[in-house]
């Protein structure tokens, strides 16, 4: 369909939501590329056309950023890309990544969502970022002057690289230090690549490096190198995600210690590293030829599936605790609220029979196959009783719910439950507090200050597990709360989401 004057106003009743097509399951498999395709230009403008630049847009309450997405809608309609990268680039520093790996709570608050699908926010911003790139739009943008202040940034993923860029370019001279051996932390070895290519960030990355920002990688702070270094600076901002997996062992469940059970995030960066061509230092896992278990319904999880599918498992099941939440949303959860639905990703969708999940399964044991290692998982069929006057809801065993499943490895993707504080978080003597996942570094939300002067926190390390999106909000308020009290103002944008609260528990919730 040709795009004529009169689509602009009324797009959204002329064109239907249309995304990119996935190259087939049974090519992607094969690689860890990317397998998203774009629309052609036409077709992207037509879903631009979708939004409505409404008068209160709700997308702006579902976004941590606040991006501004009716203005860069219409300019997209208007064909004026470059401009459309400026206002998202105003509020966020990597869309980029955000358009690759968010769950989009945008898109479920789209006013044109109550009566049809959204407008795809998710997509468009991805492909302004693109345009930007392939254009030669996004450039380095160094200060015009320095400030002649020093600020340690410790963590280079999102919260961090947005902190680092924000600081730079505000004038003042900004260290960043990595304990892997290049910068990216989640971003480069947390997502898998075909999700999030690791060309996409580390071209942001050189973006910061000729800016100015400097990396200093494989120095782990309190390990490799004193934290008494942190004295030369005149800031430090901590900003090392909340990285301590919640395991079996810490739950008590028999069998637990047996070799092939591992964490997540043991085995995504080494599939990372491979990709990469780089050395696997430590003991490879692998779910080549196996029978693989992950346990966990999150994005991890999802992660370790197709993983596993690629690595060429013989098998993948998932296991999830909780129900199955239904297709539509419940009458309880109306917009713009997060719509706990039913989502299957890609990875389900290569899995055989386009699903590997099982609902409402608890773990009870693992088996062991007389040598120490992992070969079965006892579970056990559970139900969920209405939510109670707190919103909690009891489970028990559903009689002859029995069951056992082949394992030669298990994946436990259930969440974090806090930074990991041993070293340099230790000996700065910085207090804990409590979130609701676990424990974070405290640090109060608008200025960021944690216990000790001069040492602030940001993202997962203070408020808990959270989505990229909320990391990079993170650090852009960090940065701008650091500026303040160096320079006793800032002229770096503020942005104000303590209404965000509540819609992010419901997001990570699901």
């Amino acid at each position: 369909m040709s795009l004529i004057k009169s689509d602009k106003p009324w797009g959204f009743k002329n064109f239907d939501r249309e995304l990119g097509q996935d190259n087939p399951a049974e090519e992607r498999i094969k690689d860890y590329n990317e397998f998203n395709n774009s629309l052609a230009p036409d077709k992207l403008k037509q879903q631009a056309f979708r939004c409505m630049n409404c008068g209160i847009p709700f997308c702006h309450s579902g976004c941590p950023l606040g991006n501004q997405i009716p203005d860069f809608n219409d300019l997209v309609k208007d064909g004026d890309w470059e401009e459309a990268l400026y206002v998202l680039h105003s509020t966020n520093n990597f869309p980029e990544f955000t358009g690759r790996i968010c769950p989009a709570p945008c898109e479920t608050a789209c006013v044109l969502g109550i009566t049809d699908p959204p407008v795809t926010i998710e997509m468009i911003e991805k492909e302004i970022a693109e345009r930007g790139w392939s254009e030669g739009w996004i450039k380095p943008e160094p200060p015009a002057q320095r400030s002649g202040k020093t600020v340690a940034v410790i963590g280079s993923g999102p919260a961090g690289l947005a902190a680092a860029q924000q600081l730079n370019r505000a004038g003042h001279n900004v260290t960043v230090y990595e304990r892997d051996d290049e910068p990216g932390g989640l971003l480069l070895y947390g997502i898998p690549a075909f999700k999030l290519s690791k060309e996409v960030v580390r071209r942001r990355v050189k973006q910061l490096t000729d800016e100015g920002v400097d990396f200093k990688c494989n120095t782990e702070m309190g390990v490799n190198v004193p934290t008494s270094d942190l004295d030369q600076y005149d800031a430090t901002l901590i900003a090392i995600g909340s990285t301590v997996a919640r395991t079996f062992a810490g739950m008590n469940v028999p069998g637990s210690d047996l070799k092939g059970i591992e964490k997540a995030m043991d085995f995504l960066p080494q599939q990372t590293r491979r990709v990469l061509d780089k050395d696997v230092e430590t003991e490879e896992i692998l779910a080549t030829g196996k029978h693989v278990v992950v346990i966990g319904g999150g994005d991890t999880g999802s992660d370790c599936i197709g993983t596993s599918i690629r690595q060429g498992c013989s098998s993948v099941t998932n296991l999830e605790l909780f129900p199955k939440p239904a297709e539509d949303r419940h009458p309880d959860n109306p917009w713009p609220q997060w719509s706990f639905v039913l989502r299957t990703s890609s990875s389900h969708k290569e899995s055989e029979g386009g699903d590997c999940r099982q609902w409402s399964i608890a773990t009870k044991e693992f088996v062991d196959d007389g040598n120490g290692n992992v070969k079965a998982i006892k579970a056990h069929k559970v139900e969920w009783g209405e939510p109670d006057e707190t919103g909690r809801r009891s489970m028990q065993e559903i009689p002859g719910g029995e069951m056992e499943i082949p394992a030669d490895l298990v994946l436990m993707a259930m969440g974090f439950t806090q930074p990991q504080t041993n070293t340099f978080v230790e000996e700065l003597g910085l207090e804990l507090d409590k979130n609701r996942f676990g424990q974070g570094i405290k640090g109060g939300y608008g200025d960021y200050k944690t216990s000790k002067d001069n040492v602030y926190v940001c993202g997962d390390a203070r408020r808990g597990q959270s989505l990229v999106v909320w990391a990079i909000h993170e650090g852009r308020e960090a940065a701008r709360a650091i500026d303040c009290d160096l320079m006793g103002h800032s002229d770096l944008p503020a942005h104000n989401s303590h209404g965000y609260d509540t819609l992010e528990k419901e997001v990570l919730s699901h």
